[in-house]
């Protein structure tokens, strides 16, 4: 080792959210086409998959065939599959449609939370404990996202203490881990440093993941750092598609393959094989409509570079 190399994981372990966050900003994709995506998704060798979210479909259109979408996930094995939940009725549907893998939404700020689930921040934590029963009743796990984590559009910069509270009592009410949400893609690498840091000592040993938004180009960077201080959980959406339908400004997650072309370029293995994924983004663009906002898909993709870690 010399004072350039990077300190990195073997392995990180990659959550596509493409069919849930990528796609509810969308007009309405019809179930055979999602299915489509599915199929590409699947057979890039990803083994976690955000399938789509048990809401009002008044609230989010796109993702009103949930239960639909739901009875199709038999046909793939291997693939760990969840849904996110705004509520207990959601993680009801949710597990009578077969998902017992729960993901549930707290937003760190009172002013997305309103705008998000009509409720107060701690309303929204009253409500892990009934959540997290259900799941578990199910044989599923239940993860806390903590949605505008870094800094909320109504609110502003989110205090390191508002999150670890809400870190904290999610895991005090039965979360099996946390996901750390950069809802509108403000966030740097130092300050992702400083709450991961400060959540990991408030909740030691608890699994805990990030979801970056690239809204000002600054996803990547943060991901590798997240990758640099510990973390191998992280989300990505198939061609960077993604945004919160209630946070104004919020654009895309990072883009699978961008993730997959830098990580395995440094000789960190996620499993997935970038022509494979690739080949989704171009289902993913004909099932939406449009251009997808991938900067990797847009220059029209390569290799991986081969690196002495990576096997050259």
């Amino acid at each position: 080792m010399n004072e350039f190399d990077l300190v990195l994981p073997a392995t990180v372990d990659v959550r596509e959210v493409g069919m849930r966050d990528g796609l509810q900003l969308e007009a309405a994709v019809p179930l055979e086409a999602k299915l489509a995506m599915l199929e590409a998704l699947v057979a890039t060798g990803v083994r976690r998959i955000e399938a789509t979210s048990f809401v009002s479909p008044k609230a989010v259109p796109a993702l009103a065939d949930a239960d639909q979408v739901a009875a199709e996930l038999s046909r793939w094995d291997g693939v760990l599959w969840s849904a996110l939940v705004a509520n207990a009725r959601g993680a009801v549907r949710a597990v009578d449609a077969g998902v017992a893998n729960l993901e549930y939404v707290v937003s760190a700020t009172d002013g997305h939370s309103q705008a998000n689930a009509g409720r107060t921040t701690a309303e929204a934590v009253a409500a892990v404990g009934e959540i997290a029963r259900l799941a578990h009743g199910a044989g599923g796990s239940l993860e806390v996202i903590i949605a505008t984590a870094w800094d909320c559009p109504f609110d502003g910069r989110t205090p390191i203490t508002r999150t670890v509270d809400v870190a904290r009592a999610s895991v005090t009410a039965g979360a099996d881990q946390l996901c750390l949400g950069d809802t509108i893609g403000t966030t740097t690498p130092l300050r992702v440093v400083q709450l991961l840091d400060a959540v990991r000592r408030a909740c030691p040993g608890v699994p805990l993941g990030v979801h970056f938004h690239d809204t000002r180009g600054t996803g990547q960077a943060n991901a590798l750092t997240a990758i640099q201080a510990g973390v191998t959980q992280l989300d990505s959406s198939i061609g960077g598609l993604g945004g919160c339908p209630f946070a104004p400004g919020a654009s895309g997650n990072i883009a699978t393959e961008e993730l997959v072309y830098m990580l395995e370029g440094s000789g960190v293995r996620t499993g997935l094989d970038l022509d494979a994924v690739l080949a989704a983004a171009r289902v993913t663009e004909q099932a939406v409509g449009h251009e997808l906002p991938s900067s990797l898909y847009r220059a029209g993709g390569r290799s991986v570079p081969r690196t002495a870690a990576a096997g050259a």
